[in-house]
This record gives C-alpha cells, structure tokens and sequence, in this order.
C-alpha cells in the first residue's frame, strides 16, 4: 500500500508539466469552447453516475486532483481523454481447478472472489484490466495454497483456506487499486473412485459402531436379567404371580394358543423319583 501511495503522489507531482506546446493547445482548445459556445458544453461536460469514477489524461498525462466524480466535470475537447471505472464490488467465479493435493489426491475445486477499486487512478495506470487480473491471479494462488494441504483440509478447514487466500490476494492486488472483499470455496470434488471408496470406508465404519453398540445393549440387558432372577430367586410366590401376570396378557390379545410353561422344580422332583 505505501509503494502504490508513493508511486502516486510521484505521478501526481509530475501531472502539471505538460510543457510549453501542451499549454498552448490548452489555450486553442479553450478559444474552441468560447467560439461554438454553448454547442461546445456537449463535448466538454462530462457526467459519472454515484458509483463510478472519472480518470482524465491531458495530453497522455494523469490530471492531478485524482479522479473525478459523481456528478459532473469539464473536459478540455481534443487535448483531454478520460477512462470510466466502476467502483462497485464485484463477483466472479474461479474456473474449476484440477490440484493435486498433499497426500497425493487429485481434487477438482472452485472458488468464487468479491472484489472492488478502491483507487481507479491505479487501476488504470499500473494494470491493463484489473478485475481479468485479479481472476486470473486467483486461480493461481487457489492452485498454489491447495496444493500444500490434505484432501482432508480442504473438506473440513475451508474457511482457514479463503482467509489465507484473501491475504495473499489483497497483498498481491493492492498495488493495482483493487481490494478483495472475500474468497469462498465453492465445491470440492472429488474422483468418483475415491468417493465410493470413502463411502465402503463410512459404511463399514457405522457397521462396526452398530455391532459395538449391540454387544454392549445385550451386556446390559443380561445384567438386568441377572439382578431380575436373583430377585425372583428369594420369592418363588413371585414367580407364579409373575406367570398369571404373563397369561393376562396373552388372554387380552385373544391368541388362539396360550402356552404353559412347567416349573422346572416340578421337573426335577419328577426325575428324582
């Protein structure tokens, strides 16, 4: 920022010296706006709308003052020229980029970046086309900043990423007068083989918690079986008002077949004898 500062104060200390055969045409053209006045004001009076600024070459020169606007502003007819530059932010999308990532994956990602002038003297003086700049710039720092992290960083710290990106833009854009605004990775994609084998790897993965969480649902359950029957055990009343309470049940559901179970001390006894 100061170097494009300095750059610009330099070439505004150099705008008044056009020279004695530039003051003369300035005094032709100015003898020209007087004689065909006030046909003349259509050729001298220029208007910029709120968001856009005028810079204006005298003679191939930047007029000191820096750009003109909103409103209106004189021309000089044959000796003035003067570039229009819109101000406003500006979004453009990054055109998909195949990267080889850290760990030796090759991923397909996007980005879209918001971007504004926030000096239009430099961005037509120092820079053909600013925003064409700017893209194409984009597309290699996206490639550059992926190309040092994992597959699994660029899935999961996309944010570290745009806001590494927006640095290195904003460093790199400053001296052509535009200030990007905010990057954001749009899509990451990846090859189709790798997804089906991220998908198996997912699948087999919640298999293995499921049967994890099955043993431990039966652990628990024959631990309250246990505790249960040891209950049961002190009372054997309880076991047969447990049984009447069983044929209750099977009785209000209307089953055709109700069975009964037979004790087992009853079978014991029968086998004793």
């Amino acid at each position: 920022m100061e170097q494009g500062s300095s750059a610009k104060m330099n070439r505004d200390s150099q705008d008044g010296d056009i020279g004695c055969c530039g003051y003369v045409l300035m005094f032709f053209s100015i003898c020209v706006v007087i004689i065909f006045f006030p046909f003349s004001l259509c050729m001298s009076i220029k208007v910029v709308q709120e968001y856009e600024r005028a810079v204006i070459f005298r003679l191939g020169r930047v007029v000191s003052g820096g750009a003109k606007g909103p409103g209106l502003f004189f021309v000089y007819p044959c000796i003035d020229e003067f570039k229009k530059v819109d101000m406003r932010t500006v979004a453009f999308d990054v055109p998909p980029q195949e990267i080889l990532s850290k760990d030796s994956v090759t991923v397909s990602v996007d980005a879209v970046i918001y971007c504004n002038i926030f000096d239009a003297v430099m961005s037509v003086c120092n820079v053909e086309d600013a925003f064409q700049s700017t893209k194409l710039l984009a597309a290699t720092t996206l490639r550059n900043v992926l190309g040092t992290k994992n597959m699994s960083e660029m899935l999961t710290d996309r944010d570290a990423i745009s806001f590494q990106m927006k640095q290195i833009l904003d460093e790199s854009t400053d001296p052509w007068g535009v200030k990007v605004d905010r990057v954001e990775i749009k899509d990451v994609r990846l090859p189709h083989q790798l997804q089906r084998a991220m998908a198996a790897e997912a699948e087999a993965s919640r298999e293995a918690r499921a049967k994890v969480l099955a043993a431990e649902g039966e652990q628990k359950a024959s631990r309250a079986l246990k505790e249960a029957a040891d209950i049961l055990s002190e009372a054997p009343a309880a076991v047969q008002l447990r049984y009447l309470q069983t044929l209750n049940t099977i009785a209000a559901e209307k089953n055709s077949t109700i069975i009964f179970p037979l004790p087992i001390d009853l079978i014991q006894s029968m086998a004793k004898k």
